[in-house]
């Protein structure tokens, strides 16, 4: 497993994990790898030393460290330009199809490609099938059951769905061609080229020889041909199987998660939802009360109608920069938040993959312990028959001589008193041992029917080993051959556990470096939105109380008040002037 450290694509990005604390340390890889260790395309164009959202930066790191480019969306991907893909629009069209759909229109430098969401779905669960040990960018959820609910035919034509999927996809995308492996692999380069269809694509390798299984495949390349056979003896765990030994930085890494996924999926979002909707309510309250106000202007005349007319205005202009302050939440806060809600469910399911690995390498040396047994049991089972079988040969050898003697002895004493023709009768005779069956004479009637039966169970223990030797030694040789495979499945299972241990860290470590940069992005939007809103307000407000101010004085207000000279007694005002109490 030394090889795949060396070959870490994340190594020149983050330090060297040691691996002292893992429950695999102890075990022996000094052997070599079977098979040997052939990465597909997992050298990363560039370190990752600055946060994702930097383009430019990480373009310029790409461009000084790769120059081997396997088509021209590769060679533009790392161009060092400011690269970004776009989603420029989305049309309905039938091509190809019984019923229309919804296509999204991809730019990536000078090609075009056009794909529905299911082929995006499609490129997300293969790319998590070729590097299971990698955090894939999630893509915008699919619609509920509610929403066909309410708007039935009309939900795959909702505009402000497909505004939606547009911004999220493209995000899928670039978050794709910014990864440092991701962005190798031709698979994307080839969805991204208009002139290949997804169909093709899906029908080719490598997508086209993925495993059914990837757990009892490479973790560093699932679809090696070349693969050890030893992979389909290794068991195939559920997730949920317990650990002797978890190795405690995974289980502090699925606890953070666990937490992370509980705040943000829980009152972050909901609470994000709610502020979304009063805010939209109360935008549309400013635009009913604008267009009262600017009606009830209509009916007034002099200063007391440009007042009000001009507040009305900033009543609707307030209703447009609160529209425009929703709108910004939506884009800039809510949905980066559901997104990494999403990467939250991403990263238990790596964390998940990564624990059956480790549960499968922990049940492959169970096994091969419990085979160890077993033939440690049949081989002593086998020397105490071969010492009982030569102590029965040396007695069996043993009584026949002894029989023998006997004999020799008696016919020397009978050997006088034997008439001639007792001679010539039994010249060749020979003791013969007792006969085994029955006596013929006392043999019982068969039963009618007996034949039959009897003749099946000889047939049918003909058809059956009942030899207790043979099977015994079968089993052994069969026992054997299987702990050859299982430690061969062992040592394929520790080193996979070690790849993917080294792996899965390391992009950890370098997605929470983005969730550092794309939180500090998400509270800095929030904070411009509300400052231009809060701008805009001020501005238009203090336009409408310039024009309120030129209202006259109300008749019956008093004048003010002179200003009292210090040492003197306040005036109290006259009698005569005072009208109901005022």
């Amino acid at each position: 497993m030394d090889t795949f450290e060396d070959e870490n694509p994340f190594e020149h990005d983050v330090e060297q994990i040691s691996s002292e604390t893992s429950s695999t340390s102890k075990v022996d890889l000094s052997a070599p790898s079977s098979p040997p260790f052939a990465p597909r395309q997992l050298t990363p164009s560039s370190p990752l030393s600055r946060p994702i959202p930097s383009q430019e930066t990480h373009k310029q790191h790409q461009t000084t460290s790769k120059n081997d480019f396997c088509c021209v969306r590769d060679r533009y991907l790392h161009s060092g330009d400011d690269v970004e893909i776009l989603i420029t629009d989305a049309q309905k069209t039938s091509v190809n199809a019984s019923s229309p759909y919804i296509t999204y229109i991809i730019k990536t430098g000078t090609a075009e490609a056009h794909h529905r969401y299911s082929e995006f779905e499609s490129l997300r669960t293969n790319l998590a099938k070729l590097y299971p040990t990698l955090i894939i960018p999630p893509i915008p959820s699919k619609q509920t059951f509610g929403d066909y609910a309410v708007k039935q035919a009309k939900a795959k034509e909702d505009a402000i769905m497909i505004a939606k999927r547009k911004r999220m996809l493209q995000t899928f995308l670039n978050r794709i061609a910014r990864h440092p492996i991701l962005s190798n692999e031709h698979v994307f380069h080839r969805f991204l080229d208009g002139e290949v269809s997804w169909t093709e694509v899906m029908n080719s390798p490598p997508l086209s020889v993925l495993p059914k299984n990837i757990l009892k495949a490479p973790s560093h390349n699932p679809t090696d041909q070349n693969a050890s056979p030893a992979y389909a003896v290794l068991p195939n765990p559920s997730a949920a199987h317990p650990l002797r030994h978890p190795d405690q930085r995974f289980a502090d890494s699925e606890a953070f998660t666990n937490k992370f996924a509980n705040h943000v999926s829980g009152p972050m979002e909901k609470v994000t939802r709610r502020a979304v909707k009063r805010w939209s309510e109360y935008a549309q309250d400013h635009a009913d009360l604008g267009a009262a106000l600017n009606g009830f202007s209509l009916n007034e005349h002099g200063s007391l109608a440009g007042a009000i007319e001009k507040t009305g205005q900033a009543v609707d202009a307030t209703y447009m920069s609160t529209s425009k302050l929703v709108q910004d939440l939506e884009h800039d806060w809510a949905e980066p938040l559901h997104e990494y809600s999403q990467f939250a469910s991403i990263i238990k399911k790596l964390l998940a993959y990564r624990h059956q690995k480790h549960v499968q390498y922990e049940m492959t040396e169970d096994g091969l312990e419990n085979k160890k047994e077993q033939l440690d049991e049949l081989e002593r089972s086998e020397r105490e028959a071969r010492r009982l079988e030569e102590a029965l040969g040396r007695g069996r050898i043993n009584g026949v001589q002894a029989v023998r003697s006997s004999m020799e002895g008696g016919e020397e004493g009978h050997e006088g008193n034997e008439t001639p023709a007792q001679e010539d009768a039994t010249p060749h005779s020979a003791p013969l041992p007792p006969h085994p069956g029955p006596n013929p004479a006392r043999r019982r009637p068969r039963a009618p029917g007996m034949g039959f039966l009897n003749a099946l169970s000889y047939t049918l223990h003909g058809m059956m080993d009942v030899d207790p030797e043979t099977a015994r030694r079968n089993s052994i040789t069969k026992t054997r051959e299987n702990i050859s495979q299982l430690e061969d499945a062992l040592h394929l299972a520790a080193q996979d556990l070690k790849y993917s241990s080294s792996t899965i860290q390391a992009d950890l470590d370098r997605f929470q470096r983005q969730k550092v940069a794309d939180m500090r992005e998400m509270a800095i939007s929030m904070a411009r939105a509300h400052r231009d809103w809060c701008q805009k307000n001020l501005e238009v407000w203090e336009e409408a109380k310039k024009e309120i101010v030129k209202i006259p004085d109300h008749p019956n207000h008093l004048p003010l008040p002179e200003p009292v000279a210090e040492g003197s007694a306040p005036r109290r005002p006259d009698p005569a002037t005072v009208v109901n109490g005022r």
